[in-house]
C-alpha cells in the first residue's frame, strides 16, 4: 500500500492523503453508507465522544435509507460523493464512471440543495483521465491510516494497536459503515474514539 501512495502522489498531487494540522486534530471518514442499523449505531457512538465525522456516501444507499441519512445530516456531520454505485475506477469504462460521480451530485441536489465538494474513489482506485476531470470541481481525499474493518478474519486486537500507533495530529482514518464490516467495527471504533480522546485529540470534518 505504501508504494501505491508513493507513486499517487507523484501523478496524482491534488488528492488529500492527511490534513495539516498545528492543533491535535483528526478526521474520522466512512464509506459505503448509509446503511440501516450500522449507520446509527456509529452515529450513537460518536455522539458518545462529541466527534463528528465525514460519511462518503453511496448514491444508492442514500435512496434505500433517506431515514437514516437525514439523520447523519441533521447531527452535523459532513458528506462526500463515493460514487452512485461503488464503481471502480480501473474496471469500468472513463466516461460510465464519471457518470457515476456525477448522477450521485444529482441526486444530493434534490435532497441537500448542494453539491458536496469532497470525493473518494472506491477501492481508492483513479485514472488519469478521471481525476483530471474530478479536481476540476472537488477535492479528491484519500487516507492516511486504514483501519481495514472490511477484512475477514481480521485480528482487531493487533489492528488497533497499528492504528493508534500510527495516528498522528491531521489523521485521516478510513472506517466502513458497512454491513461486511460491521463485526470488525463494533470492535475497532469505540477503543479507537476512547484511545484517541484520552490522548488529547478532537474530532473534526473535513
Amino acid at each position: 500500500m505504501k508504494i501505491i501512495q508513493f507513486f499517487t502522489k507523484i501523478f496524482f498531487p491534488k488528492i488529500i492523503w492527511k490534513q495539516s494540522s498545528n492543533n491535535k486534530n483528526i478526521y474520522l471518514t466512512f464509506d459505503d453508507g448509509p446503511t440501516e442499523e450500522v449507520t446509527e449505531w456509529v452515529l450513537n457512538t460518536l455522539q458518545k465522544y462529541n466527534a463528528k465525522g465525514t460519511f462518503f456516501c453511496l448514491g444508492k444507499n442514500i435512496i434505500a435509507f433517506p431515514k437514516v441519512f437525514d439523520k447523519l445530516i441533521s447531527l452535523g456531520h459532513t458528506i462526500g460523493n463515493h460514487t452512485f454505485n461503488h464503481s471502480n475506477g480501473w474496471k469500468v469504462k472513463k466516461r460510465e464512471y464519471l457518470a457515476d460521480i456525477d448522477a450521485f451530485d444529482d441526486l444530493e441536489l434534490e435532497i441537500q440543495e448542494q453539491r458536496p465538494t469532497l470525493f473518494r474513489p472506491p477501492y481508492g482506485k483513479l485514472n488519469l483521465f478521471a481525476y483530471s476531470n474530478i479536481t476540476k470541481h472537488r477535492n479528491i481525499v484519500m487516507w492516511s491510516v486504514l483501519s481495514k474493518d472490511y477484512k475477514q478474519n481480521l485480528n482487531c486486537e493487533k489492528q488497533l494497536e497499528k492504528i493508534t500507533k500510527a495516528t498522528k495530529p491531521g489523521t485521516i482514518i478510513v472506517f466502513h459503515d458497512s454491513k461486511k464490516a460491521f463485526g470488525n467495527l463494533q470492535y475497532l471504533l469505540p477503543r479507537y474514539l476512547e484511545y484517541c480522546s484520552k490522548m488529547g485529540f478532537s474530532f473534526e470534518v473535513l
